[in-house]
Parts: structure tokens; sequence; C-alpha cells
């Protein structure tokens, strides 16, 4: 691949310390599966690869690394390695040690998979059926909360039910109380910047 840039070098300095060789593995590994022509960008705050299109990029949390790549729905991938739900375009693998890794031809195997795709102008996958469920009762806190923040509820007014859905699913599956009220904050101060639920991979 072309020229490292100095962004993702401070990024990898940035992270837990876990996650560093993760992603240093993971750079190098695109770098050799992708042509010399693609670039490395900072996108959502996170390094992504681009080659006529998003490729795919690594991110560090605080407990794992991702592995993702934008069009997991279409890659052949039988080991599960970057797993895509069905409401995601994109797939996400998580490791927590370079050891999880799979054999580094695997992966290149599925990046190579990526790239040949956008070199042959395959359009990122529609969400098909699972777009068209339909959207789960705003729940009254959610709800309470929406209308408290204008802009967030405009936000929330203007997605299209799959993204709808997301924010709902992902505050009704908390388990504990703490938890919910923690993730309708962010949900509300996200949605008030004009993001999805997923905006980081989008």
């Amino acid at each position: 691949m072309g020229k490292r840039i100095p962004q993702v070098d401070a990024y990898i300095a940035r992270a837990q310390p876990f996650a560093q060789p993760i992603l240093r593995k993971l750079r190098t590994l695109f770098h050799r599966a992708c042509p010399a022509t693609a670039e490395e960008r900072i996108k959502w705050g996170v390094p992504c690869i681009e080659y006529k299109g998003l490729v795919g990029g690594f991110a560090g949390f605080k407990q794992h690394v991702g592995l993702v790549l934008w069009k997991a729905k279409l890659l052949k991938d039988p080991k599960g390695v970057v797993l895509s739900s069905p409401d995601s375009v994109m797939g996400t693998g998580k490791f927590t040690s370079v050891r999880e890794l799979p054999p580094d031809k695997v992966i290149v195997g599925l990046i190579k998979q990526a790239v040949k795709l956008n070199e042959q102008g395959v359009k990122t996958p529609g969400r098909g059926a699972e777009a068209n469920r339909a959207i789960p009762k705003t729940p009254p806190d959610l709800a309470a909360a929406l209308k408290k923040n204008a802009e967030a509820a405009a936000t929330f007014k203007t997605f299209t039910p799959s993204c709808k859905r997301e924010y709902v699913e992902w505050i009704t599956e908390a388990k504990q109380d703490a938890t919910r009220q923690r993730r309708i904050v962010q949900a509300i101060a996200w949605m008030a910047a004009g993001k999805s639920r997923n905006w980081k991979y989008q």
C-alpha cells in the first residue's frame, strides 16, 4: 500500500497498551493486501483505508480492537472473522490480543476481497427486508429525553426505520437501569449532533 500517514501513527500511540500491537498488525496487513494507490485516512475518528471507496479500517476501544470491513455482507468469510448484523452493511471482528487474530492469510484474503469489490464498482449492499421491519415502540424514557432536546428530536424524526431501530434496540437491550440511562444520555448527544447509532463506521 502507499504512504503511511502520521495521523494513524498518533492514533496508535494514543491507544491502550494492549491495543497497540494489534493495531500495528492490522495496519501492516492492510498494507500487504491493498494496492499501492490505496490511502490511509482518519474518518470518524478512526483509521480507515480507502481504495476506490471505503475498504475498511481498525479501531482501538477500552477492551478490544475492531477490524472493520465495509462490505462484509458480500465477503466469503467462512470463519466468521468479521461478523455483520442484518442491520449493518459493515462487519467487525473484535480482538483483545495479537494471539486472537486469525492467520495473516485469512485477514489478507478478506481485505483483498473487499478491494476487488471496490475495483468492480460493486455498491454497498442495501439492508433488504430487515430495514423494513417494524420499528419497536419508542420507550417512554427515550421519548421523554427526546422531548427535552429539539435537535435530537428533529434528527430522530428524519431517521430511516432502520436507524431508529438501532437506537431503540441499543437502549432497550441494556441489562441495568444505570446502563440504560447512560445510553439514553449518549443517544441524545449523538442525535443532537445529527449522528446515527453507528456513526463512527458510516
